[in-house]
C-alpha cells in the first residue's frame, strides 16, 4: 500500500488548528429527540442517512426556528438540509479520493489530535471528555474516525490546489478598475442643526424668523451651538444638542445637504427656509470624498484575487469527483 508523499504529511499538519468551536458546541449541546432514520443519499455504494444530514443542518435550523415560522420556516429549514446534504456527498467524495490514492493518516496524527482537543477544549481532562462524548451517545472510536476524516478532507482540499495562485499586475488593475467602488471613502460630514418652525398656518412666521434670527445672532456672539440647540430646536435631536453625528450625503434634503457639504468645519450656516421652517447648520469635522489609489490597495486586491482562485480550483475539483460518481438522492 502506497504511503503518503512528504508535500502531503505537510498537508495534513497545516490542518492542525482547524477550529473546534463548533464541534465542542455540538457535543456540549442538548440531545436531540430520536427520531426515525433513512438513506439520504448513496455516494458510489456508500450510504448519507437523514440523520447525518440533520446533524450537520441541525446549528442552522435552531437558528432559523428562532427567525421565522410557517412556511417560510419550513422553505428554509429545506434549503439548509440541501446545502447540509450536498456538503456530505462532496465530503464523502474527498474521503473516497484518498481511499483511492491509497494514502493512509499515521495513527500518531489522530493521537496528537485527540491530545490537543483535550487539553485545548477540556481543560485536559480525558474523563470529563469521554463524559461528554457519551452523554452524546458517541464511542472514542467512533470520535477519532470522525476526526480523522476531517482531517482528511481539510488535507485533500489543501493538496488540490497544485500549482501556487497568483495575481498579475494586469488582474489587478483590471479588478480595481471594474470596482473602483469598493475602494472609494464616502463623503461625510459631522453635523449639528437647529431646527425652528415657522408656524405659518397659525400667522407666527414673522415672530419665528425673528426668533431664527435671535439665535443665528448669539451664535455669531460666540454661544455654543448645542446649547442654543437644546433651547430652542424642535426637532429630534434637541436633546443631543442638535447633533446629527456623521451623515452621507442623500441624508438630507437636497438645499439642506447643499449647504451642510459647501460649509467649511467649524462655520455655521445662515438661516436655511425649507418646508415651512428654519434651518441653522454646522459643519464640525468632515471626511471622505476620496479614492484610495490603485498602489494604496494593491496587495489587498492581490489577496483577493488569489483567495478567489484557490476558491475556483477547489470548486472545478469538487466538480470533477462529482463527474465521475454514481450519486443517488432519496
Amino acid at each position: 500500500m502506497k504511503r503518503m508523499t512528504h508535500p502531503f504529511v505537510l498537508a495534513l499538519l497545516a490542518v492542525w488548528g482547524l477550529s473546534l468551536s463548533s464541534l465542542c458546541a455540538a457535543l456540549a449541546a442538548e440531545p436531540e429527540p430520536e427520531i426515525v432514520d433513512g438513506i439520504a443519499a448513496i455516494v458510489n455504494g456508500d450510504v448519507i442517512t437523514y440523520s447525518q444530514v440533520r446533524d450537520v443542518s441541525g446549528p442552522r435550523e435552531k437558528l432559523l426556528r428562532s427567525q421565522s415560522t410557517g412556511d417560510d420556516l419550513a422553505a428554509k429549514i429545506k434549503d439548509a438540509r440541501r446545502a447540509a446534504l450536498q456538503d456530505l456527498i462532496d465530503r464523502q467524495l474527498i474521503i473516497q479520493a484518498f481511499k483511492k490514492e491509497n494514502y493512509q493518516i499515521p495513527d500518531h496524527y489522530v493521537e496528537e489530535r485527540m491530545h490537543d482537543i483535550i487539553r485545548e477544549s477540556f481543560g485536559g481532562d480525558r474523563n470529563t471528555f469521554i463524559r461528554t462524548l457519551e452523554a452524546q451517545n458517541y464511542t472514542l472510536g467512533e470520535f477519532k474516525q470522525m476526526e480523522a476524516e476531517r482531517m482528511i478532507v481539510q488535507a485533500m482540499r489543501s493538496r488540490n490546489v497544485k500549482r501556487q495562485v497568483v495575481a498579475s499586475p494586469k488582474e489587478v488593475e483590471e479588478y480595481y478598475n471594474k470596482h473602483i467602488a469598493e475602494f472609494s471613502v464616502k463623503e461625510q460630514v459631522k453635523l449639528r442643526m437647529i431646527m425652528i418652525p415657522s408656524k405659518a398656518d397659525s400667522g407666527n412666521s414673522a415672530s419665528q424668523r425673528a426668533m431664527a434670527e435671535e439665535v443665528l445672532g448669539k451664535l455669531a456672539s460666540g454661544a455654543e451651538f448645542d446649547r442654543m440647540a437644546q433651547i430652542y430646536s424642535e426637532d429630534g435631536t434637541r436633546d443631543l444638542g442638535g447633533d446629527w453625528g456623521w451623515i452621507e450625503r442623500k441624508t438630507l434634503a437636497a438645499s439642506l445637504e447643499n449647504v451642510a457639504f459647501n460649509l467649511p468645519v467649524g462655520r455655521i450656516s445662515g438661516i436655511i427656509e425649507f418646508s415651512g421652517n428654519y434651518y441653522i447648520l454646522k459643519a464640525e469635522e468632515k471626511r471622505g470624498g476620496n479614492t484610495r489609489s490603485l498602489a494604496e490597495v494593491r496587495s489587498e486586491i492581490e489577496k483577493k484575487l488569489i483567495q478567489q482562485e484557490a476558491q475556483n480550483l477547489q470548486e472545478r475539483w469538487i466538480a470533477s469527483l462529482r463527474s465521475k460518481a454514481y450519486i443517488r438522492t432519496f
